[in-house]
């Protein structure tokens, strides 16, 4: 699609709750990018929790406020593989047969993940950009899976002076969080993102990059507890301080 002027933000429950300054990371990079963005505040849940354990008439009553937010807009962009999954591969499914099924699939075809949509759509530059450190990159599954992103985080981080990439042993593994997961199995989610803890101190990163925020979560709780000095961090928030569009978090925690 040709780059749009505008865009519309789906921040996600996690990034308003728990990490507002990767929503400002995001719309850092898209007005650096030159396109302008726009939040429409009535925006809630995707509807994925709900979806996901079994409840399809409770999700579409979310996913209908996402429907009405983002009506017309050009394209959505969302910080998180997982949510931009949901709405891209199962609004299609959730919404068949249903009176607002043209409107689903609208939605469906103008959402993106944040990296996808800066290489893919805007042909973003880094640019003058460093950062000094050394990273590893944890691929989501939402992201990888269901919308086939295999190197635009990459790629982007490619371009940043001073920053050198180390690849994990197994990047495409699952962290075990995986929404509601992680709270119908608990010990089984612990001990994948103990593996992936371990897979990134082995790699002698100081961050683990990752584009989703319920994986940053997750990971974070896991080495905190572990007492790890591997420190997550959402590709956004890496990039716009690469760029000098917000300030570095480099002295707090999972960003």
């Amino acid at each position: 699609m040709p780059t749009p002027s505008r865009v519309s933000l789906f921040v996600t429950c996690l990034v308003d709750l728990l990490y507002p300054q990767v929503g400002e990371a995001t719309v850092a990079l898209l007005e650096d990018a030159g396109i302008a963005v726009d939040f429409p505040a009535s925006q809630t849940c995707c509807g994925q929790p709900a979806y996901n354990s079994g409840f399809p008439d409770d999700a579409r009553r979310v996913a209908l406020t996402l429907l009405d937010a983002f009506e017309g807009a050009d394209a959505v962009v969302s910080p998180s593989g997982s949510c931009a999954g949901m709405v891209r591969t199962q609004y299609r499914h959730l919404f068949h047969g249903t009176r607002h099924e043209d409107r689903a699939r609208a939605l469906a075809a103008n959402t993106y993940e944040l990296t996808e949509f800066l290489v893919d759509v805007a042909g973003y530059d880094m640019g003058a950009s460093k950062w000094d450190g050394e990273v590893t990159y944890h691929d989501s599954c939402h992201g990888l899976r269901e919308l086939g992103l295999r190197g635009q985080g990459r790629q982007l981080l490619g371009h940043v002076e001073g920053l050198t990439l180390t690849e994990m042993a197994w990047p495409d593994r699952c962290c075990g969080f995986g929404g509601t997961f992680s709270l119908r199995l608990p010990d089984v989610a612990t001990a994948m993102a103990d593996d992936k803890v371990h897979q990134a101190e082995a790699t002698g990163a100081t961050v683990m990059v990752t584009g989703d925020s319920g994986c940053l979560m997750h990971l974070a709780g896991r080495a905190s507890r572990l007492g790890s000095a591997i420190r997550p961090m959402h590709v956004a928030t890496l990039l716009a301080e690469a760029r000098g569009l917000v300030p570095s978090t480099a002295a707090a925690g999972p960003a």
